[in-house]
């Protein structure tokens, strides 16, 4: 890999992502709207493009190459249609960052088996769905029409200093205040992935001999109570259980049931994953002091 295109790699961990690319003496171009500083100056190219307008997309591009493109901001099925149809002879492998909600709610751990982009029916006219749909759809429509190799990286919630969702530091805010969480399930666990492990991985799947869909998880994963528990240790303030949901109190992570994916898969091809256990403590200190 010589050259990379990163379609959305200003914030969180695409800003990871492209600092993975530089250090390994990648060729970068990052393609934005324009609207995000990027922080990289002169060690990037830069193309301006509003994936929304069909023109705007196609003429971006029309005069680059590209060893690998990394796809940070594709949603819906008519996104990859359209990705397909402005680099098919534009690169030969595409990186399409997807997501652990492609899969149903389960109280198994989850493999890359438990959804099967391969066969998956797409419609063919453009509809409102819920996010994980539109991944799902996504997912499907590179694996069964893209002329390139395509790798769909599924990650659970990313992690991370940079989150701009804010949302751990609503779980530490509400509890520094002595304010009410709603969880319909605190006993579930989640898995989680830092931003930093999120690019790493984005970087090395694309010389990993992958194609089709693989988990990116951290090892290991904990109960909602027990991320609330951790927490409580920083603060030194205690938990307050909501008895009922309303608009302000809902937590970003409430789950009806144990919701994690396998890393096996990722494992036995050699990229060597943190524990959750082991990095959350510390990034719960350190969003808590900012």
């Amino acid at each position: 890999m010589e050259k990379a295109l990163v379609l959305g790699g200003t914030r969180f961990f695409g800003k990871r992502l492209v600092s993975a690319l530089l250090e390994k003496g990648v060729d970068v171009t990052v393609a934005t709207r324009g609207k995000s500083k990027i922080s990289f100056g002169d060690k990037v190219k830069t193309i301006s493009f509003d994936r929304n307008d069909e023109n705007s997309f196609f003429s971006a591009f029309k005069d680059g190459k590209w060893d690998v493109v990394f796809d940070q901001i594709c949603y819906t099925a008519k996104d990859a249609r359209e990705a397909i149809s402005v680099f098919a002879d534009k690169t030969e492998q595409y990186i399409f960052t997807s997501s652990m909600s492609v899969y149903e709610f389960s109280e198994e751990m989850l493999s890359e088996g438990d959804f099967d982009p391969y066969h998956y029916n797409i419609p063919q006219e453009h509809q409102d769905v819920s996010y994980g749909e539109g991944k799902r759809q996504a997912e499907s429509v590179f694996c069964q029409e893209a002329p390139f190799k395509t790798v769909c990286v599924r990650f659970p919630i990313v992690q991370g200093m940079n989150d701009y969702t804010n949302r751990l530091t609503f779980h530490i805010e509400r509890i520094e205040a002595g304010k009410e969480i709603y969880f319909s399930n605190p006993e579930a666990a989640i898995s989680f992935i830092t931003e930093e492990e999120a690019g790493e991985f984005l970087c090395w799947a694309a010389n990993a001999g992958i194609e089709g869909p693989i988990n990116a998880v951290s090892n290991g994963h904990l109960t909602l109570r027990e991320m609330l528990g951790l927490i409580e240790n920083e603060t030194g303030k205690s938990f307050i259980f909501a008895d009922e949901k309303n608009q302000d109190n809902e937590s970003p992570y409430n789950l009806p049931v144990t919701w994690v994916m396998s890393n096996k898969k990722a494992k036995e091809l050699g990229f060597a994953f943190t524990d959750v256990n082991v990095w959350l403590p510390g990034l719960i200190h350190d969003v808590h002091r900012k």
